[in-house]
């Protein structure tokens, strides 16, 4: 039997030619994952804001998923050093607003991950359902 309480919500930022494709991918072959999951394409995951993060938790979101564009960027070579460098900036603010940190994620995603989307989803949905029983 299905648990009544709601699943997290989880915002989802993703890259247009790296992760998208992979997360479309999973709704187009019918693979299941929460409907509490919503996605914002962006050019490249290097692109993200700290401050989207803190704004998305502060405004209902449980937890926000970076679908990193790792080494297969189109436009910068340094993506990675980059979008690390922002989860760290992210984390940092999200300490000093008394946000758990544990709310925000990241890894990389290829065209063709929707199993690995999905399984990041539900583990994600998991690891925020015990932060909320902790809170």
């Amino acid at each position: 039997m299905k648990s009544k309480e709601p699943d997290p919500k989880i915002l989802v930022f993703s890259s247009n030619a790296i992760s998208d494709p992979g997360i479309d991918l999973a709704g187009s072959a019918h693979m299941h994952y929460s409907t509490a999951v919503q996605v914002i394409p962006l050019p490249c995951s290097s692109g993200v804001k700290p401050a989207w993060i803190a704004h998305a938790l502060a405004s209902g979101f449980d937890g926000v998923f970076i679908a990193a564009c790792g080494g297969d960027c189109a436009y910068l070579q340094d993506c990675t050093e980059r979008t690390s460098a922002l989860i760290k900036q992210a984390q940092a603010l999200l300490k000093e607003q008394d946000i758990s940190p544990k709310r925000l994620k990241m890894s990389g995603l290829c065209s063709v991950c929707a199993d690995n989307f999905v399984a990041h989803m539900g583990k994600f949905q998991g690891e925020l359902k015990k932060l909320e029983s902790n809170d």
